[in-house]
Formats: C-alpha cells, structure tokens, sequence
C-alpha cells in the first residue's frame, strides 16, 4: 500500500499482524496491533495498547485483505532471488542471539547490507569486544559465515532488493521455495 492509501481507522494486514492506522504523517503511519480480544483496549487516544511507527518500506507489504497479502508473500519469494536460509543456518543464528549477550541496537538487525563486491550479509547477532561491538553475519549466497565492526558494518549501504536479484544473477544454484 502507498501512504496515500492511509487513513485513521483503517484496518490493514501487514507482517503477520493486523493493524488499526491511528496517524498518518509525511513518511510514516502509526498504528496500533489488534491482537486483544476486547476492543475496549484500542479505545483512543490515548491508547492502552502501544503505537507502532510503520515506515514506507513497511507499508509496502501492507494489504487490506489477508489473500492479497498471501499472493504478494508467494509472488515476491519467487522473484525475490533471495537463496532462502539453511535449517542449521537458522538454529547457528537463533542460538547467538539467544546464548550471546543482547545486543543493545536490535534495529540493526532489521536490514541486510550489501558489500561493494556485491554480497548480501544478513545481520543475526553482536558480541562485545572491548569497547566496541563486532557484527556477526551470514552470507546466504556464499552459505559462509563473517564478522565485522559494528561502525563498518553500518557504514555499508542497507541491501535492496534489486542488489539481491543483480546477487542472484551472479549464482547459478537453483532456488528453493
């Protein structure tokens, strides 16, 4: 959905929740997440639930109906060139970020960066080291593992999904869906 789309009240499917818009601003929409069962609690303002800050990329999986937003979900993992992650990739990721020390900044693990060769990383996890943190990441093309410094991790360009297709194009492994 566009931001124009948006107006207060409107109710929209976006991520794996359901949402109430309760502000639309310049470049974001705030929202509450329907997840109770009485609807007193999303009597407002003021809320007693929380408001949540939706930015323009959010909203771009947003629907207002679950189908389309299931055929928008089949339609991009196929096109996405994105190779899909490994069961043992996921269960290396969940452990570090459940046995390592919480990393303070989570929103960082939100996007992958791409590198100037062209590789996608994919954030899952920090550690300290002395006083500064070092960025643990996956490679999903290379299936390879990596570290990096917090500050040039963050120095490199968030990872778009053209950057992910022009990756996939270099790979010739076929992709599972």
């Amino acid at each position: 959905m566009k931001l124009s789309d948006f107006k207060i009240g409107l109710e929209f499917i976006c991520g794996p929740f359901w949402w109430r818009c309760t502000d639309v601003g310049t470049r974001t929409v705030t929202a509450i997440r329907l997840v109770e069962d009485d609807p007193v609690w999303y009597e407002g303002p003021p809320y007693m639930v929380e408001e949540v800050v939706l930015n323009e990329a959010e909203l771009d999986d947003a629907h207002l109906i679950e189908e389309d937003h299931i055929r928008a979900s089949i339609a991009e993992a196929r096109s996405s060139g994105h190779p899909n992650f490994p069961h043992e990739a996921l269960m290396r990721m969940m452990e570090a970020r459940l046995e390592g020390e919480p990393y303070p900044r989570k929103g960082l693990f939100r996007f992958d960066r791409v590198r100037a060769d062209g590789e996608i990383l994919h954030p899952y996890a920090g550690r300290r080291a002395d006083d500064s943190w070092i960025i643990c990441f996956y490679l999903p093309f290379m299936k390879e593992w990596g570290e990096m410094q917090e500050v040039e991790f963050i120095a490199l360009p968030i990872a778009a999904n053209i950057d992910v297709k022009q990756r996939a194009a270099q790979s010739p492994q076929p992709r599972r869906i």
